[in-house]
């Protein structure tokens, strides 16, 4: 006899948990407004920035090397659009009347913008110095140009005939301040700056034709 057995599952059923309710923050009126103020003011500062970078001004640059002293032309100049500009003091195109005619307070460089500060009026004059001229025969000028800010030595000659109190060989140093030929006939007037103290004796060695230019430094 056989017996068979049959066993019976029981179904058991696993209670459901109640959904939960989540509760909503309150939105402070406060901090709503504090958020968008703070958007609208770095859109503001965005669209600044971006008006900043993208604004253009003509403004005059250097357009050929221009020695220290020298008179600036409308040719040593040209105009040119410069972004933004932040920070920075150029001379304005339209104001180069201002310019030419100026003396180069220091050597300008092609390709860099044109400052107030670099241009003078004055004679490059330094302190207890004065100014004075000699005229020059072509050979006697130690280069083939001299230019504003060289440096020279005015070294006096001898001459068995003068009876000043100079000796040969008596050294002055100066500064070339400018040149130019001559219109009557062929010299070359060079203009320097020296010592107050040394004038008189180079005054008096010019006149007996006892002084020879030696270019020591060029600007």
């Amino acid at each position: 006899m056989s017996l068979a057995t049959r066993n019976a599952t029981a179904t058991t059923e696993t209670p459901v948990n109640p959904p939960r309710v989540v509760r909503q923050r309150r939105v402070r009126p406060g901090l709503l407004g504090l958020a968008v103020l703070l958007i609208a003011l770095g859109g503001l500062g965005a669209a600044f920035a971006v008006t900043s970078v993208r604004a253009t001004g003509s403004y005059l640059a250097v357009a050929r090397p221009v020695e220290v002293g020298r008179q600036l032309t409308a040719d040593d100049l040209r105009p040119v659009q410069v972004a933004g500009g932040q920070g920075l003091a150029p001379v304005p195109a339209d104001r180069i009347d201002e310019v030419v005619g100026k003396r180069a307070a220091v050597s300008l460089a092609p390709g860099t913008l044109l400052t107030l500060a670099q241009v003078t009026d004055d004679p490059l004059l330094g302190p207890g110095e004065q100014q004075l001229a000699l005229g020059l025969e072509p050979a006697e000028v130690p280069a083939r140009q001299l230019h504003p800010g060289d440096k020279v030595l005015l070294v006096s000659t001898p001459d068995d005939e003068a009876t000043g109190p100079t000796a040969p060989g008596t050294r002055f140093p100066a500064t070339v301040i400018d040149t130019r030929a001559s219109e009557t006939d062929d010299e070359v007037v060079v203009y320097l700056a020296l010592a107050v103290r040394d004038v008189p004796a180079v005054v008096a060695l010019n006149a007996q034709d006892r002084i020879a230019v030696v270019l020591t430094r060029v600007a």
